[in-house]
């Protein structure tokens, strides 16, 4: 026994190590079976930091699509499946009846997302679009003080600064009240965000989950999954959805990203229920709380307007990447435009290709980032991606007047999708998110006109301009795309 020691303390420790590297790699080659960037971009970690590359692969390369996330009941199984059915039935022969052109003429989306994504389309919904976190937070607010039932929130960040705490405390006067308040957050994100901080919205009976709360108290080792998602969802009528979360920056109210951009929309009418699913699904997991799922759907809703929404949400738990694919659809079917707004842009081949291929065929393909970065290396992959889009004949413009945080997308002035997913490789197949994807050419040319009026507050990045840049700036972005499937 003391010659094994000896040996491998003072010869062959180095050999040991990379000998688990080296059966580590085999796992994520032959085992894992990750897509082929992201399985050479670990096996490089790992044998360029052979102990840290272990410890990193560990905490942020575990495959949970494998795990049972979400447990559906056999009859909320099928009533699912029947109502999908029945609507997937009616629009093949003929028999449903759509509020406006734009939904029929986006049908075959429409079916995708049914079927690949189980999103149910709901027609009539009210849309309010905020641009502005004070506005928006300000209504928020408003709407929480009128609750009288419920109110269910999920935030991927909520922090104990100014705006926190007021979010807090009027949580906390609504519990006190009597109103059901259920408070979920990621455990990463909302990190801060402790029971000790919440002793008065428990005292009160509010009721706190975090998503992928960690078995140790500093060790995560689900620390690489996020839930990204913003949802709120008040009395069951009433939901938000979007890219705002709960802190001081996303108001302005932070010195290093000035003024904060970005989008956000409250809804009202049965797509509220699609998002209230979403939210219990989530609450069941994270808290073990056991709620039926058909409780949420007891009640009609009202028809608040006359907007098609389908609510998709993907995660890591299936392999499918729904909002990506939905996203896909809406690039290849593009006839005129796509406008496209998100602070991380790190597309993977095939979102790449699409892109292309929409400007090299005319389509007027128009992307904006924002002006600093507040992931150095995610800024400098997406300006290399910005890069190469540009030479496809793509245009980009860099938001100057604060942070851009929006997460949109805009096609031909008809269809439209906001919600908490970036375009990037994290929140397509790593994080768990929630867009809405709406149907409606007065819902398309708002988010049109707001495009446009940010372009206003930048500037474009000419072809010229990029290659131009310095050498330090091409080294900051070979680095980053190397890692970009890992980041």
């Amino acid at each position: 026994m003391t010659y094994f020691i000896s040996f491998f303390t003072e010869h062959d420790w180095t050999a040991f190590i990379y000998s688990i590297n080296l059966i580590i790699a085999l796992a994520i080659i032959f085992l894992e079976r990750k897509n082929p960037a992201a399985s050479l971009a670990w096996i490089l970690v790992l044998f360029v930091l052979p102990i840290a590359g272990i410890f990193f692969y560990m905490i942020l390369a575990q495959n949970i699509s494998r795990q049972k996330i979400y447990k559906l009941t056999d009859s909320e199984k099928s009533v699912i499946t029947e109502e999908l059915k029945y609507q997937i039935e009616s629009i093949d022969n003929g028999k449903f009846e759509f509020v406006n052109d734009t939904a029929e003429k986006w049908k075959h989306m429409i079916k995708l997302n049914q079927v690949y994504g189980a999103s149910y389309l709901t027609q009539n919904n009210d849309i309010e679009i905020f641009d502005d976190g004070k506005k928006m937070f300000h209504k928020l607010m408003r709407d929480i003080n009128h609750a009288t039932k419920s109110i269910n929130v999920m935030y991927y960040i909520v922090k104990d600064d100014m705006v926190g705490k007021k979010f807090l405390e009027a949580l906390t006067q609504k519990a006190r009240e009597g109103v059901e308040v259920k408070l979920m957050m990621d455990a990463m994100g909302s990190r801060f965000i402790t029971n000790r901080k919440l002793r008065d919205f428990l005292a009160a009976g509010g009721k706190v989950a975090y998503f992928f709360k960690p078995k140790l108290k500093y060790i995560n080792l689900k620390l690489n999954y996020r839930n990204h998602r913003k949802i709120v969802v008040i009395d069951g009528k009433e939901g938000y959805i979007g890219g705002f979360n709960i802190a001081n920056e996303y108001l302005g109210f932070k010195r290093r990203f000035g003024y904060w951009r970005d989008t956000h929309i409250k809804i009202r009418g049965s797509a509220v229920q699609d998002l209230n699913a979403t939210f219990v699904m989530d609450w069941r997991f994270a808290s073990k709380e056991n709620i039926e799922l058909a409780e949420i759907y007891f009640n009609p809703m009202e028809d608040k307007g006359a907007s098609p929404i389908q609510i998709v949400s993907s995660g890591p738990n299936s392999v499918r990447e729904e909002i990506k694919r939905s996203m896909m659809r809406m690039i290849t079917y593009a006839e005129k435009t796509v406008y496209l707004q998100t602070p991380y842009f790190i597309p993977d081949p095939s979102m790449l290709e699409s892109l292309k291929m929409a400007a090299q065929s005319g389509v007027d393909v128009r992307i904006m980032i924002p002006c600093m970065p507040d992931h150095i290396f995610v800024y400098w992959a997406t300006y290399a991606y910005c890069g190469e889009l540009i030479r496809s004949g793509a245009r980009v413009y860099i938001y100057d007047s604060g942070f851009l945080h929006a997460k949109t997308m805009v096609v031909d002035g008809e269809v439209a999708t906001v919600g908490s997913a970036n375009f990037d490789r994290r929140s397509f197949r790593l994080n768990f998110e929630s867009n809405a994807f709406v149907y409606d050419e007065g819902f398309a040319k708002k988010m049109d006109d707001q495009f446009m009026k940010d372009i206003e507050h930048g500037h474009e990045l000419t072809l010229e301009d990029y290659n131009n840049r310095s050498v330090i700036i091409k080294f900051k972005e070979a680095i980053s795309r190397l890692l970009s499937d890992i980041l």
